[in-house]
């Protein structure tokens, strides 16, 4: 297939053709835009080539692997989309514990072929999630307080440039893209190749869940939160509220990585924190506990969140995350489920310098989110996820780079000045402007090149 006087390997799709609209559906329904053609990349050089092809036209690049970014990133309209998808392969090599993993491929292929020989590395919590959104803005999962977070996990990068060449980034070579490379998002280049360390998991885990009305939880979760502080680093503990039939439900609990016998050993101080009004306790495989919070009809869903890590979570704080932006505990549909994710363990081992990715210090990291399919709904159901996501705001100490949404990311640079501390926006500043000037690589959470 040729345009212009480019061709490529893999298929070129233009408005019309067989699979264009499938190719630029994202993980929400609020996003149709048409670019002007979709490069469905069948190796590295397809990928230099879009990207030259692209530049002799002027066109915006957006870059797809997943497709899981809520704001559409990487669907330009009327630009040029380079999908991943194509690029799919991993290779286990089970002496070195290492991975090789393409740029489109999703994290249950990882996860599925390391898992044949007793390996994971930290790799989301949904497995059709593509990996390398994820672990190009930092890339938390199960695994992250045992062994860092994907990023962390990262031994090497090949990256497609720019200028439209190829480089491997790794601590030896080209270290200062390296540590970009590690929280900085999409920002420096199109990574067709991540190379993973990986860690000998076994294949087993425990799922602890407690569900307590939401009026009765303010002294649970105190309780749970208290629990959190000294919890092995197996355990990955876990709150949510959502709205149930008879009133919201907070649901406090943890996910535990390793031998289920020694994470039962959690289970009475958790039971001691109060009487559920239900209680599951779950032992799946690795595999099946990455596939719990999968959607099969995700793309058919409007979607918007908001997020904020959250150094401590005082009593109010718990008190406005029950609320959720509401003004009582009520069964108002609209209102978002809320959660946490607790980090701390081997995700703070890693010194702050050491990577572009920020907040490691972070206890929890908090979500507020809403679905639907109703356009009619699109106000009032963003507006209750900033409503939720603002009552939680004075007790912020930043944002998740991949939780940043549109609207904030409109606004100047705001939002990504909460992602990053300002000395290490300056240096992202200086391997954005060493690798990207002409900022080709925009539509991301962007850093700006100086000028």
């Amino acid at each position: 297939m040729t345009t212009t006087a480019t061709r490529f390997d893999g298929r070129l799709l233009t408005p019309g053709d067989a699979g264009y609209d499938t190719a630029r559906t994202v993980w929400n329904a609020m996003i149709d835009r048409r670019p002007r053609m979709i490069v469905r990349a069948a190796g590295v050089a397809d990928v230099v080539a879009a990207v030259r092809t692209a530049r002799d036209l002027d066109l915006e690049i957006g870059v797809r692997c997943g497709g899981h970014n809520a704001a559409g990133f990487a669907v330009p309209d009327g630009g040029l989309m380079i999908d991943l998808a194509p690029m799919g392969g991993v290779r286990i090599d089970p002496v070195r514990r290492r991975a090789r993993v393409q740029g489109g491929a999703l994290l249950g292929a990882l996860d599925r072929a390391a898992q044949a020989y007793g390996l994971a590395t930290t790799a989301g919590n949904v497995s059709h999630t593509g990996v390398g959104g994820l672990t190009l803005g930092g890339g938390m999962g199960w695994l992250a307080r045992q062994y860092g977070l994907a990023c962390d996990n990262v031994v090497s990068y090949t990256v497609v440039t720019a200028e439209g060449g190829v480089v491997t980034a790794s601590r030896t070579e080209n270290p200062d893209l390296f540590w970009g490379l590690r929280g900085g998002g999409g920002n420096f280049g199109v990574v067709t190749e991540f190379e993973f360390r990986l860690h000998r998991t076994g294949t087993r885990t425990l799922v602890a869940e407690f569900d307590f009305r939401a009026e009765d939880a303010v002294p649970v979760i105190e309780g749970w939160r208290d629990l959190n502080a000294v919890a092995p680093r197996q355990a990955t503990f876990t709150a949510s509220v959502d709205s149930g039939p008879a009133g919201p439900i907070a649901t406090l609990g943890f996910v535990w990585v390793g031998d289920p016998a020694v994470g039962r050993r959690l289970l009475p101080a958790m039971r001691a924190l109060g009487r559920p009004v239900a209680s599951r306790v779950t032992t799946p495989s690795y595999l099946e506990l990455q596939q719990r919070d999968d959607s099969t009809g995700g793309h058919a869903y409007r979607r918007y969140s908001k997020g904020h890590y959250l150094r401590r979570f005082p009593t109010a704080a718990i008190e406005a995350f029950l609320l959720r932006g509401g003004t009582d505990l009520s069964a108002n549909p609209n209102l978002p489920g809320v959660g946490l994710q607790a980090h701390g363990g081997a995700i703070a081992d890693v010194p702050e310098a050491d990577a572009a990715f920020s907040h490691r210090g972070t206890m929890f990291e908090f979500g507020a989110g809403s679905r639907w399919t109703d356009p009619s709904e699109d106000d009032a159901r963003m507006g209750a996820a900033r409503a939720a996501g603002a009552s939680l705001e004075p007790y912020a100490s930043g944002v998740y780079v991949n939780s940043l949404t549109a609207d904030e990311l409109a606004d100047g640079q705001r939002g990504v000045r909460r992602a990053y501390s300002p000395a290490k926006l300056a240096r992202l500043t200086a391997v954005k402007t060493a690798y990207d000037p002409s900022n080709v690589f925009h539509l991301n959470q962007n850093i700006r090149p100086a000028h």
